[in-house]
């Protein structure tokens, strides 16, 4: 099977946050705990013209991200009991909960912030793609409640191809650090 991702289109996510909520539902996590968030950007400020009118230039967009699953993934390089791994079958970077001692270093390692400490567990969780949904033949949570569409998944070759290979967006790590699995298509204002 191919190295499976996301793509994100940020020039339509409105910031709802539907994609949050499905996801830390169907992972039943605990305050705190979310495997996809959604960040919202602003900068601008208003300024004067000559007649002393206010002339608007603020900005503001948002982006849902979650585990990029990365073909260099930070997570697994800084994990020293072998616990996060990068699965061969589909690239999906995963926990081993019979090897995790919830030391962190694989949050730490992660530029995404996308490996949590579960307190109640005592050890690391993230993303998974929803691989139990997955094999029912559904999609993730995340997708199907993302009520804009602004979320897909799925072979990341097959997205590049049809949406591009953009990956670097202002507000986000530069995709050369770790190759994250991701294709953006970026707000206006977001775009690099």
């Amino acid at each position: 099977m191919a190295q499976l991702g996301f793509y994100i289109d940020q020039s339509r996510c409105n910031g709802c946050n539907a994609c949050v909520i499905a996801c830390k539902d169907k992972n039943n996590n605990s305050v705190g705990i979310n495997f996809r968030r959604v960040y919202a950007f602003e900068d601008g400020h208003f300024t004067k013209d000559k007649d002393g009118a206010w002339i608007n230039n603020v900005r503001a967009y948002n982006v849902s991200i979650s585990c990029n699953h990365c073909d260099e993934p930070g997570c697994v390089k800084g994990c020293p009991t072998g616990a996060m791994h990068k699965r061969s079958e589909d690239g999906v970077v995963v926990v081993d909960h019979e090897k995790c001692v919830g030391c962190k270093y694989c949050e730490w390692n992660c530029p995404y912030g996308a490996p949590q400490f579960n307190e109640e567990l005592g050890m690391m969780t993230k993303c998974d793609t929803c691989l139990d949904l997955r094999d029912k033949g559904e999609k993730p949570a995340c997708i199907a409640a993302c009520i804009m569409r602004c979320i897909d998944f799925g072979p990341i070759d097959e997205l590049r191809k049809k949406y591009g290979n953009n990956a670097e967006i202002k507000g986000l790590p530069s995709p050369s650090i770790t190759k994250p699995n991701i294709v953006i298509n970026p707000h206006k204002d977001a775009a690099i």
